[in-house]
């Protein structure tokens, strides 16, 4: 059809005459039956034959939407020039013959409800900002919800918010109630999947998902068992061929995107949850890898009665057939809820019909997308704003009958006896999950070179450096204080090398949080694992090259001297570990967090007692308590002691003995604290060592205990929701 041809817009009537543009036939999906689209020519103008039986349908519904009534859309004829958008009042079901029940199938699901939910936002300039507004819909087992709408209309708000994973910082009213009950999503019964693959490069689609298993899965089921359900998992999602391939990063080559994502959808589903939620599970897929991945998310949802809620943004027309039903939104109103099917037929009677051959998803995100603010052709040659459109859409689909059918079936759903939730078993006990977790991060940390091997061979060539440059340096006057430069740099510049794997710790983070969010092991279990998994390759790293620099330089003979040489290096590269494992939790960015860290590490090395004598330190502040907090105060004092107690050095100085004692040299050239051993500075660094792990624990749960009461603090009763948001105008956050 020639697009220069102006069709008219559908104006309110008693008798309204549709008239629509020609609607492609569809094609048929596998293995599942489609709606044939039925189209004629007269007089050189489009016409669909509209059924009565299906709202807004151009044709039967299909087999996943139960019979509905059969709306009649109504738009008010003032729709131009009012732009105030009154909710219908709610209208329960006349008579018990209204109530649909629940059946047996959908009855062992998870019913989702919301009605009029609010969310907003503190605004820098003070007041509030509206990201969701008034928001009513549901979801059923069995069926996948599409959330779509351009950047920053609140797709990922509603699912976040429908999740239970809304910021401390934001307000919720309203209701949203899980078969139709208030009540928490308890463990085993939800999985969320973020919109980035969150995975450990360097395992296998096997490993991975066996791995989530053994932490997922409780104690009671056996570790064959386990396996099955891990391989049964993977055979859902179509992984079978690429099982022994590694998922890959920037070192090494794996999976594909699509790939990626059924994996993230494996490790979520190993409970088998009865509600999952997705953000932008198509993000960065292809269009051929979106319709496999989504086309498997069908599958879950019909054959296991899973209740499926997705945020997605601009889907291929393949895939935007596959959802059940959609919620469009736009600024954080509804512009559209309903069946997929219908949403064409919704835009084409408010004067938006989509042209042929194109998108309907493209076309509905172009109409409702007032960032570009393009003019929109209409059927007379007029244009409007986007704002404009955006408004009509909005206003007929509140005063439509599709939106009555929401309201009742919202209704319907929370009228029903809808069990609550029970707990799905329960994780893995605490020793398997730090059994498991050790032995991944030990996999994990052998396969990354950037993560130890790098830092071995860096180490190597700095204490190559170290052990020729002081060389064999005797035991003469001069070598006291060549002896003390060569023990502060391994103190303070070798430990400081540490910070190198914090890239590496960043992504264990993500992985961390992701898992923790959904409830795979505790805190208390990661910090252990990380630990243990770590212990080997820091011993490794202070054996290896501390021997080199060790000898090398020619210190203090004896292999009880080398061996405490080597744990007080080993025990302050735990140490530095652990302190950059507390940035981590404050400075998630892993730029960010080396500047953080060496920042610390490097006040810490200006109060260790080399660069300025203990006594010389300016006492209310550096001295104390800052000379104390430093470790390299223990690690230099430890290195000291080790090496000058027991010899003997030539006295150059004049009127002095012939001969100086190391302790007088500890004591009188580098002011170290004799009152006690140094094993004792070992057992310190160690010590601390444990309190910066304790630390990282309890900022962690602390900001998991905390969230909530903020979040419950700002949350207003639903009768007050009036007070915060009345201009429906107000535009949203991105999300």
């Amino acid at each position: 059809m020639d697009s220069s041809v102006n069709v008219p817009r559908w104006t309110p009537s008693p008798s309204p005459t549709r008239i629509l543009l020609k609607e492609p036939i569809t094609k048929e999906r596998d293995e599942d039956t489609e709606m044939e689209s039925v189209a004629s020519e007269e007089d050189d103008l489009p016409f669909c034959n509209v059924k009565k039986s299906f709202p807004f349908s151009t044709s039967p519904p299909p087999p996943h939407i139960g019979a509905v009534e059969a709306p009649s859309l109504r738009v008010d004829s003032e729709i131009r020039q009012s732009l105030e958008i009154t909710e219908p009042a709610f209208a329960p079901p006349k008579g018990e013959g209204n109530v649909i029940p629940l059946t047996s199938s959908k009855g062992n699901g998870i019913f989702v409800t919301w009605k009029d939910l609010w969310v907003t936002v503190p605004e820098k300039k003070g007041g509030r900002r509206g990201i969701l507004q008034g928001l009513t819909g549901y979801v059923e087992p069995g069926e996948v919800l599409a959330i779509m709408g351009p950047s920053g209309c609140g797709k990922s708000t509603l699912l976040d918010a429908l999740a239970g994973r809304l910021g401390s910082n934001t307000r919720q009213t309203g209701d949203i109630l899980i078969n139709g009950h208030k009540q928490t999503l308890a463990f085993g019964t939800s999985a969320y999947v973020t919109q980035d693959d969150t995975l450990m490069t360097t395992l296998t689609v096997k490993e991975a998902v066996y791995y989530s298993a053994q932490l997922q899965l409780p104690d009671s089921m056996s570790r064959s068992e386990k396996k099955e359900r891990a391989e049964a998992t993977i055979r859902e999602m179509g992984l079978q061929d690429s099982v022994n391939t590694r998922i890959g990063g920037w070192s090494t080559k794996g999976l594909s995107g699509g790939q990626k994502r059924r994996v993230s959808i494996c490790i979520e589903i190993l409970t088998r949850p009865k509600l999952l939620f997705l953000d932008e599970p198509t993000s960065g897929l292809d269009s051929a890898a979106s319709y496999h991945v989504m086309n498997r998310i069908i599958k879950l949802a019909q054959q296991d009665g899973r209740t499926v809620i997705a945020s997605i943004h601009q889907p291929s027309s393949e895939v935007f057939e596959l959802f059940h039903n959609l919620c469009l939104l736009s600024s954080g109103r509804t512009v559209y809820f309903g069946s997929t099917s219908a949403a064409n037929e919704f835009f084409s009677l408010n004067g938006f019909p989509c042209p042929t051959m194109r998108n309907p998803s493209d076309h509905y995100l172009r109409t409702v997308n007032k960032d570009f603010d393009v003019d929109i052709e209409q059927g007379f040659g007029s244009k409007m704003s986007t704002v404009e459109a955006i408004n009509i859409l909005v206003k007929s689909y509140k005063s439509s009958e599709a939106c009555q059918h929401v309201q009742r079936r919202v209704y319907e759903i929370c009228q029903q006896n809808g069990g609550t939730l029970e707990k799905k078993g329960s994780q893995a006990g605490f020793i398997t999950q730090c059994t498991v977790l050790t032995r991944r991060s030990f996999v994990n940390m052998y396969r990354d070179l950037g993560y130890y091997w790098l830092r071995l061979a860096i180490y190597i060539a700095l204490c190559l450096c170290v052990g020729t440059i002081f060389y064999d340096i005797g035991h003469t006057y001069g070598s006291i204080q060549a002896r003390g430069s060569m023990l502060m740099f391994v103190a303070a510049f070798l430990t400081f090398m540490a910070i190198g794997g914090f890239p590496s710790f960043v992504e264990d983070m993500k992985i961390f949080t992701r898992e923790r969010l959904n409830g795979h092991y505790g805190v208390g279990a990661f910090v252990v694992g990380n630990t243990l998994s770590s212990i080997p390759y820091l011993l490794l790293i202070s054996v290896a090259p501390g021997a080199m620099a060790y000898y090398l330089v020619g210190l203090q003979k004896g292999l009880d001297h080398f061996v405490y040489f080597a744990l007080l290096l080993f025990a302050c590269m735990l140490l530095v570990e652990s302190l950059m494992m507390i940035v981590a939790s404050a400075v998630p960015d892993f730029l960010m967090g080396i500047i953080t860290g060496a920042g610390i590490q490097g006040v810490m090395m200006l109060n260790g007692g080399f660069f300025r004598l203990p006594n010389d330190l300016p006492k209310p502040f550096w001295r104390y308590p800052m000379y104390y907090i430093a470790f390299h105060k223990y690690a230099n004092q430890g290195f000291y002691k080790n090496e000058f107690e027991g010899l003997t050095f030539p006295n150059e100085q004049a009127g002095g003995p012939p001969t100086i004692t190391g302790d007088e040299i500890l004591k009188n050239i580098w002011q170290v604290e004799m009152g006690y051993s140094k094993w004792i500075d070992v057992a310190i660094v160690l010590g601390m060592v444990v309190l910066y792990r304790l630390m990282f624990l309890g900022i962690i749960k602390t900001v998991e205990k905390v969230k909530p009461i903020i979040r419950a603090l700002l949350t207003v009763p639903p009768k007050q929701q009036s007070t915060h948001i009345e201009d429906p105008s107000w535009t949203p956050l991105h999300e």
